[in-house]
């Protein structure tokens, strides 16, 4: 193939659409996602409304804090991403999945894009808003992550609320946490696919996170994601919601990101520092910028799930390379749109 025909071809292959992409969406101040989710048809219509009112609810939350309060994009991410976790259908606080000793585990992150200071949690059991936990390490401390314990008592120290490890239990999560036992002895450790999943198993469900990126009227970007885990998840493992640059990333030269996905993917792709360097090194739009990332990059490799942008603009976009990914995004005069899977 001649050097001419082929770059008519990757700017043909550029151009068109890809399935599972939002955007470029003009004048979103907010944007969140509940994570990849159930797959299509597996929830009740009644329970997709209940899903998608979460959603709606979290926007509305943010957008009062960037037009009613006249607050910061981290003010209006970390509002946004407190209801997602006093959200028992979210896998974050309240909802969170269980590790495979009986434990919810809750990690968060939070990117301020004016400096590109951050905050993160990992392996908290006791703080009820793990986003509010990073978003004090960030602005309280010289660290960037705290665990466990350590983030713990510094959660206690710095006023937060804390609660008792039962607070995280639902019956949904327990559920899936013993289906997962009963797969996992009744299949050898040999048959489990590269991912660690079982052949036949719908590992969408076993993982998600919600998220949210925001631009304030000064401009300023901010970018927080929070999460249970993987179900089933070792005690101890760590995915990449409290990891900067892999599951969430903002600042105000490109965009702010927030992941959701196999997290060990995500963590050795840098998907979200990934995302904006497209933008900053490339100069592609926003949309470009997420599809390269999520479909041109993690879909080849098995990498499966998705990714929420918003540009310095204000124009906004996602890319799955699953059968889902629950997202929505306001406008600055309150218009929600709320969706659930790829259109």
């Amino acid at each position: 193939m001649s050097r001419c025909w082929f770059w008519i071809l990757m700017l043909a292959l550029t151009a068109s659409p890809v399935v599972g992409n939002d955007g470029p969406v003009p004048q979103v101040i907010l944007a969140v996602h509940g994570g990849l989710g159930e797959s299509p048809g597996v929830l009740t219509r009644d329970e997709e409304k209940a899903v998608m009112a979460g959603i709606e609810q979290a926007l509305k939350a943010g957008h009062r804090v960037l037009t009613q309060d006249k607050g910061s994009a981290i003010d209006a991410v970390e509002a946004a991403i407190r209801i997602l976790e006093d959200d028992p259908q979210f896998n974050a606080g309240k909802g969170a999945v269980f590790t495979s000793d009986g434990r919810n585990e809750l990690d968060a992150s939070i990117m301020d894009g004016r400096d590109r200071k951050a905050g993160a949690v990992a392996g908290v059991t006791t703080v009820k808003n793990p986003i509010r936990a990073a978003r004090a390490v960030m602005e309280k401390t010289r660290h960037v992550l705290l665990v466990s314990k350590g983030a713990e008592e510094f959660s206690r120290a710095a006023g937060l609320e804390m609660v008792d490890p039962s607070y995280f239990r639902t019956e949904r999560r327990w559920k899936e946490l013993e289906e997962r036992r009963r797969q996992e002895q009744a299949q050898p450790q040999s048959r489990l696919d590269p991912s660690g999943f079982l052949p036949g198993s719908d590992p969408g469900r076993h993982w998600s996170t919600v998220g949210a990126v925001a631009r304030d009227t000064s401009g300023h970007l901010a970018a927080g994601t929070s999460t249970g885990g993987m179900s089933y998840k070792r005690y101890g493992r760590v995915g990449d919601s409290p990891i900067i640059g892999a599951g969430t990333f903002a600042d105000d030269r490109t965009c702010a990101v927030s992941c959701t996905g196999h997290g060990e993917f995500f963590i050795r792709w840098q998907v979200a520092s990934d995302i904006s360097a497209q933008i900053e090194y490339r100069g592609v739009d926003v949309r470009q910028a997420v599809d390269t990332v999520i479909n041109g990059k993690l879909k080849p490799v098995k990498g499966e799930g998705g990714a929420i942008v918003l540009d310095r603009e204000g124009r906004f976009a996602s890319a799955t390379n699953s059968d889902s990914l629950w997202r929505g995004w306001i406008t600055a005069d309150g218009k929600v749109t709320v969706q659930l899977y790829p259109e």
